[in-house]
């Protein structure tokens, strides 16, 4: 195959001398630079000029700045690509997947500087930054083995007469990415997109954009044409006008359920494609007979791993009988988790307070507060930081045990059968993630089978499938068809023509031919 190996990559790039190489190698504060749009192979400012700063959320410091972009920055985006569409779509699918072999060389080449990166910009620890962009890492890989999956079919269907199936670009399509994944996010979109000959306008949120930006550099790198790719910075603004535009003809969206369902509606209403992961609230059924190491120190990293801000994160666990010894465990896993070490901060005030509301109001309405995270603090750091927290004697209906928090805080409802705690699950407007934790197959196909939830696990915390298996939830967690991964994401940024072809008249002629 022609491609550059990861060792020759290596050993002609000057990355470590670019002058937008991040040089922060540990959780040292690090002033870094302003996050400005890219379009056509290039950084411009925003056209009015505007930026906003961008905190290190560990030390509560600006580490940069990013544009604050608007509709004639989309505008020059949508130009750019257009014209760099018109020639990508023409590179057989295994060029273009060349790209994505070099650009997964590079990512590894780089993972130091990424992980680091992703962890000053976030706030995650560093070993959850660096998962952050191996996940990335493995979605190029995915991507790298589109080129023999796409490969549609042809059948001669009668006398004469073949029909055959191509997967064909849309055009120009867009992405818009929450925080709380920097690197992993974009990348769940980007191969997919490339592989099937679109370009592309990414929007990363504006508290993390620099993620994006390091994405950018090692796409030109990799020999992706200018304009194929382009990132513009901002707020709502711009999500309105990539939304708006008329040739945007498709786009990816990743944030809350209220933000997923609005920008869906918005979208569809022009005829694009709108494909919106909204929020999630994840439950985790213990069984009585449920493995007691296993469990306890599952449910805790499902908890709280990165700071309980991500989507798929345990967030109630439905207790089915006699299970105190199982919540025992999981309080004495959770008392374990060193803030700064193994979990960060949350990333600004806003979603500090917000959770710090819920638990408080959960304890005023009765709940038992085993465990508090509320007045966690951790020397010498600024920021916003709760600790583990688990809520017992939480009723399904309190706000709590209900709505996304997105932070660290577990609520433990109680129940007496399977049934009544699979009922509370499919009652919830939500349908991300649903898991069960029993040494019982029988009692693990009862509940998978009946759960309301797109992504399942069995004795799992996150069931996040792995590539080449697709993401995607139901109900409220999902807006659109199909899943943001896989083949379900090749099938939503691209179209299938169909061709029926026939070049000599038949002598045995039948009502097809």
């Amino acid at each position: 195959m022609n491609h550059m190996s990861t060792a020759a990559i290596a050993n002609v790039s000057q990355s470590d001398h670019h002058p937008l190489h991040f040089r922060g190698k540990n959780y040292d504060f690090v002033e870094y630079t302003t996050a400005k749009n890219w379009i056509h192979g290039q950084f411009h400012d925003a056209i009015g000029g505007t930026t906003m700063p961008v905190s290190n959320p560990r030390h509560e410091k600006t580490m940069g700045h990013v544009s604050v972009s608007g509709p004639a920055d989309i505008e020059t985006a949508v130009a750019s690509a257009k014209n760099a569409f018109l020639q990508w779509r023409t590179v057989p699918v295994k060029e273009r997947s060349q790209v994505l072999y070099k650009l997964k060389a590079l990512m590894e080449r780089d993972l130091e500087e990424l992980s680091w990166l992703v962890s000053h910009e976030n706030g995650k620890v560093y070993a959850e930054a660096k998962a952050d962009v191996l996940k990335g890492i493995e979605c190029v890989e995915m991507g790298c083995s589109l080129a023999n999956m796409v490969t549609g079919q042809q059948l001669d269907v009668s006398r004469g007469i073949n029909c055959e199936t191509t997967f064909e670009p849309l055009g120009v399509c867009a992405g818009i990415v929450p925080f709380n994944f920097p690197v992993r996010v974009p990348l769940w979109m980007l191969p997919q997109v490339l592989i099937a000959g679109n370009a592309f306008i990414l929007k990363p949120s504006e508290q993390v954009p620099f993620g994006a930006m390091k994405l950018a550099l090692l796409l030109k790198e990799a020999g992706l044409p200018d304009g194929v790719f382009n990132v513009v910075n901002g707020t709502r603004a711009v999500v309105e006008a990539i939304v708006d535009h008329p040739d945007i003809k498709a786009v990816g969206f990743v944030g809350s359920t209220k933000v997923a369902k609005l920008l869906y509606e918005r979208g569809a209403k022009t005829g694009k494609r709108m494909l919106c992961l909204g929020g999630a609230k994840n439950h985790i059924v213990i069984a009585p007979d449920a493995d007691l190491e296993l469990t306890g120190s599952t449910v805790s990293a499902s908890a709280y791993g990165c700071a309980g801000q991500r989507c798929m994160a345990a967030s109630v666990v439905l207790g089915v009988g006699k299970i105190d010894h199982i919540i025992e465990r999981t309080v004495a896993e959770a008392k374990k988790i060193r803030l700064g070490e193994d979990m960060g901060p949350i990333i600004n005030k806003e979603a500090y307070e917000r959770i710090v509301a819920y638990i408080d109001n959960a304890e005023k309405m009765g709940a038992k507060v085993l465990l508090d995270g509320r007045n966690a603090k951790v020397p010498g750091a600024g920021g916003y930081w709760i600790g583990p927290t688990i809520l017992d004697n939480m009723k399904p209906e309190w706000p709590a045990a209900c709505e996304e928090i997105f932070g660290p805080v577990l609520s433990i409802v109680r129940v007496n059968t399977i049934d009544q705690a699979i009922a509370i699950e499919n009652k919830n407007p939500y349908g991300n993630a649903a898991s069960i934790f029993t040494q019982s197959g029988g009692v693990a196909r009862y509940a998978i089978e009946r759960f309301e939830a797109g992504m399942c696990g069995v004795n799992i915390g996150v069931p996040v499938p792995r590539e080449p298996f697709s993401f995607g939830g139901w109900n409220h967690s999902k807006f659109g068809h199909g899943d943001m991964t896989g083949m379900d994401g090749f099938r939503f940024w691209s179209r299938e023509r169909k061709v029926t072809s026939k070049w000599a008249a038949q002598s045995d002629q039948t009502w097809m031919s």
